[in-house]
């Protein structure tokens, strides 16, 4: 999901570079998707974490 928002974000700026005719509105929602694919990852990362520690005391 990051990479797909990353490149829409590439995409919608590209014309603020090559003087083209800005892309349709719809274009920086999906580069919103940038972000939620970190909220995603982050959230991976804490249950990741979670399940660690809970393993952990259980092994004690």
């Amino acid at each position: 999901m990051f990479f797909v928002g990353a490149l829409a974000t590439l995409v919608t700026v590209a014309p603020l570079f090559f003087d083209a005719t800005p892309f349709p509105p719809y274009m920086f929602g999906l580069s919103m998707l940038m972000g939620v694919g970190f909220l995603i990852a982050g959230a991976g990362v804490l249950r990741s974490a979670a399940a660690g520690r809970r393993q952990a005391r259980g092994e004690r």
